[in-house]
C-alpha cells in the first residue's frame, strides 16, 4: 500500500473538495482499501465522511423512509420497523459478507462499490475495466460473470441493496458539485452498461448522502443463491415489489443481480405481470420474458436456469 493522507472534515462541502484532487472518499473502507492493498488504487487522500452530519439516521417521514449514506449494514438487517415494511431490504442486508462486515460496511459503500472481477482485482492484469483494451473475462474463466451487457466488459453489479432498492423504486440523493441530485437506481448504474470503465454513474468527487424509499404499501422480496451458505457473493440475486390484491399484482418490479453491469429489469416483464394473478404458468412466462436476451458464455449458462428458479420463487414470495 502506498502512502496517503487521512482527513475528516465535518462538512459536506469540505469532504467534496477535498476529494477533487484525485482522493477517495472512504466509510466503511471495506472496497477501497481492498484497492489500495492490492495496488489498483493509489489515492493520495483518504476522505473519512462517517462522520458527516445527517448521513446515520433512519428515519420514517411521509409516504417515504430516509435512509443516511453511513448506516451500516447491521443497521438495516436489525431494524424491526424497516424488515416489517420492506422485508427485501432487511433480507439483502442479511446476504451481505459476515455480520463483522455488516457492522462496518455502509449502505453509500455498498451501493458506491467497485468491480469484484477478479481479472480487474489482479494488480498485474491491465484489463478493460482499468483502461486496458480486453475483457480477458470474456474468453478466459467468467464463471460468475454477466449474461447481458451493453459493453465488452461483462463485470456484474455485486451490491445487494442496488437490487433491493431497484424493485422498491427508491431514489439516491447525491451531492454533486454544488448542487445535490437525485438518481433512480437505474441512473445510479447507467454508466456501467454503457462504459467498460465505469462501475456506476457517479464521478470522483459525487458523494451519496442518503436513500429515499417510498412505503407505497408494496410487498417485496429477495433472494439469492451463492455457492457457500455464509460470507459468498451472489451467483445470482432477485429481488420483486408489487402491490398485492389476493394473488393479483400491481406496480410490479422485477430486478435481477449478479448477471449485468447494472441492476436488471425488462420493463416487458412488468407490464406482462401488471394486473396478473400469480400462478406456476404466469411466473414462467415472466422469467422468460426477462431471460430472452441472456448471452451465456463459456462458463456461466448454469446462470440462466438459476436466474429463471429465483424470479418464480421470489414472486411466490410476495403472494405467500
Amino acid at each position: 500500500m502506498n502512502p496517503f493522507q487521512y482527513v475528516s472534515p465535518r462538512t459536506v462541502d469540505r469532504a467534496v473538495s477535498l476529494a477533487a484532487d484525485r482522493g477517495r472518499f472512504f466509510a466503511g473502507g471495506i472496497d477501497v482499501l481492498g484497492e489500495m492493498k492490492e495496488y489498483i488504487a493509489s489515492p493520495p487522500v483518504l476522505v473519512n465522511v462517517k462522520d458527516l452530519p445527517a448521513t446515520r439516521d433512519i428515519t420514517m417521514g411521509k409516504g417515504s423512509w430516509t435512509i443516511g449514506a453511513n448506516v451500516t449494514i447491521s443497521e438495516i438487517e436489525q431494524h424491526a420497523e424497516l424488515k416489517r415494511v420492506f422485508p427485501s431490504l432487511q433480507q439483502a442486508a442479511a446476504e451481505v459478507g459476515s455480520p463483522q462486515i455488516r457492522n462496518v460496511a455502509t449502505v453509500g459503500g455498498n451501493l458506491a462499490q467497485h468491480s469484484r472481477c477478479w481479472y480487474y482485482r489482479h494488480r498485474d492484469i491491465h484489463c478493460l475495466k482499468k483502461g486496458g483494451g480486453t475483457c480477458y473475462a470474456q474468453d478466459g474463466e467468467n464463471k460468475y460473470h454477466s449474461l447481458f451487457s451493453g459493453n465488452p466488459c461483462i463485470s456484474p453489479v455485486v451490491s445487494n441493496l442496488a437490487i433491493a432498492l431497484a424493485a422498491l423504486d427508491a431514489k439516491v440523493a447525491v451531492r454533486r458539485g454544488k448542487e445535490e441530485v437525485k438518481l433512480t437506481i437505474p441512473e445510479l448504474y447507467a454508466k456501467a452498461w454503457e462504459n467498460p470503465e465505469a462501475h456506476h454513474s457517479l464521478g470522483p468527487t459525487d458523494l451519496i448522502l442518503r436513500v429515499q424509499v417510498p412505503d407505497d404499501g408494496r410487498r417485496s422480496a429477495y433472494m439469492q443463491i451463492s455457492e457457500k451458505a455464509n460470507f459468498d457473493w451472489a451467483l445470482v440475486s432477485c429481488a420483486a415489489a408489487a402491490k398485492v390484491d389476493g394473488k393479483k399484482l400491481g406496480k410490479v418490479r422485477v430486478v435481477l443481480g449478479a448477471v449485468a453491469p447494472i441492476p436488471y429489469q425488462v420493463q416487458a416483464a412488468h407490464e406482462f405481470l401488471e394486473g396478473k394473478e400469480l400462478n406456476d404458468d404466469v411466473a414462467t412466462h415472466a422469467s422468460e420474458i426477462i431471460l430472452k436476451d441472456a448471452s451465456p458464455l463459456a462458463h456461466n449458462g448454469y446462470k440462466v436456469p438459476i436466474a429463471a428458479a429465483l424470479i418464480r420463487r421470489t414472486l411466490r414470495q410476495l403472494v405467500g
